[in-house]
């Protein structure tokens, strides 16, 4: 067994706890007398000996990997065995990412014009990136006695902002406002 074997075989265990018959078979595993050989870059080698295709993965510094078992011959391609565990578990964490966020946005009924401004550059930032954007407006204390007012400063601000569509209803909470928007798709003539 070769040193650099040992270590794909560690970084396999590091990088996946299932054993490692579950993967693919690589070098002195593969058990099957003939292959058909893949090189690193694509080019079909041909039918060949197992021992042949290992000498020949050995001296190109590559490992020997069955692709697909059931075919008859096995398929086996010349592959750098740690980059392609690299490559798949690169590919893995990218799909468990989200690939919008909803970003929060608070407002209050007595935030000055400026202030609204800044928070609908910072909105309109959001949309242009993809992510949604759920804008809040808490009442505190006195102001819950307000609500026409605060409703209509919410309405009000919404109406400032271009290019968005409105998940739901704006949702009446006893502390106050929110609505989910998201960016309206434009017609293009």
């Amino acid at each position: 067994m070769s040193a650099s074997y040992k270590f794909v075989n560690l970084l396999f265990r590091k990088l996946n706890n299932n054993p490692i018959t579950t993967r693919h078979r690589i070098n002195q595993q593969i058990r099957t007398p003939k292959l058909r050989v893949i090189d690193e870059t694509g080019q079909q080698l041909g039918v060949m000996d197992t021992a042949e295709a290992l000498r020949l993965a050995q001296e190109r510094g590559f490992d020997l990997m069955e692709v697909a078992a059931k075919t008859n011959p096995p398929v086996a391609r010349l592959v750098d065995y740690g980059k392609y565990l690299y490559q798949q578990s690169k590919l893995e964490r990218k799909k468990h990412q989200k690939k919008s966020e909803v970003k929060g946005v608070r407002i209050k009924p007595k935030t000055s014009k400026h202030d609204l401004e800044t928070k609908i550059n910072q909105i309109q930032k959001f949309l242009n990136q993809g992510h949604k954007v759920r804008i809040e407006m808490f009442l505190r204390g006195r102001e819950r006695a307000l609500k026409n007012y605060a409703k209509e400063k919410f309405n009000e601000f919404l109406s400032l902002l271009k290019d968005y569509k409105t998940e739901e209803k704006i949702k009446t909470m006893s502390s106050g406002f929110a609505v989910t928007i998201t960016k309206s798709k434009q017609l293009k003539k």
